[in-house]
């Protein structure tokens, strides 16, 4: 059973997330609204295997809330959510250790996928967000991806079939193998496990 903490206080939001969650088997959820709690939560509960914080909400103060969720629970996953997807916060977030940093706009299944993706052992950050980022992360190599291409690398990163990617993106499967075959030729792989790891290695999910 995987163990996540959601931490925000907007009971709609919370309890709407937590509800989705806890239909996907694997999930065990916890509820906080905010960052005090979420903490208590923490200390009484064996493991936390992803702690989910709300930008905004009480306690957080900026990003300093983050920072001490990651300094008291170092083996937690934390990742940073928000209903603004701000490419400075996002950054700034990942820099300070967060594991990811997941907006409320996500659809559904997104949102299910960013945390899997996570859990997984990987850094999320959705590619819109990614163009400030620090330029020691190298993105020259997919200035010629488009950004449906972009979406079909990231989906395909977290291992999903062609199939999942085309219901995900509401798009036709076709319209998936012509994405992938692209992406092949553009970043100069032969086959899905390569791109993954090109993406993987300059850092860009």
């Amino acid at each position: 059973m995987t163990n996540i903490l959601i931490a925000d206080d907007h009971d709609l939001v919370r309890d709407t997330i937590a509800a989705y969650l806890e239909t996907v088997d694997s999930f065990k959820v916890f509820t906080a609204h905010d960052l005090a709690s979420a903490l208590e939560v923490m200390s009484g509960v064996d493991s936390i295997d992803l702690l989910i914080l709300d930008y905004n909400m009480p306690g957080m103060n900026g990003l300093q809330g983050l920072e001490r969720a990651c300094t008291s629970y170092p083996a937690t996953k934390v990742a940073l959510m928000s209903g603004v997807a701000n490419r400075e916060i996002a950054n700034n977030a990942m820099e300070r250790h967060a594991r990811g940093f997941i907006p409320k706009s996500l659809s559904a299944t997104s949102f299910i996928n960013a945390i899997k993706f996570i859990l997984s052992g990987e850094r999320y950050l959705p590619f819109d967000l990614v163009s400030s980022a620090p330029a020691s992360k190298n993105h020259d190599d997919f200035t010629n991806v488009s950004a449906r291409e972009m979406q079909t690398l990231e989906q395909l990163c977290i291992g999903l079939s062609n199939k999942e990617i085309a219901r995900n993106l509401d798009i036709q499967e076709v319209t998936v193998k012509l994405h992938v075959k692209n992406i092949f030729s553009k970043l100069g792989v032969s086959n899905r496990t390569q791109a993954a790891l090109f993406a993987k290695e300059r850092y860009l999910f």
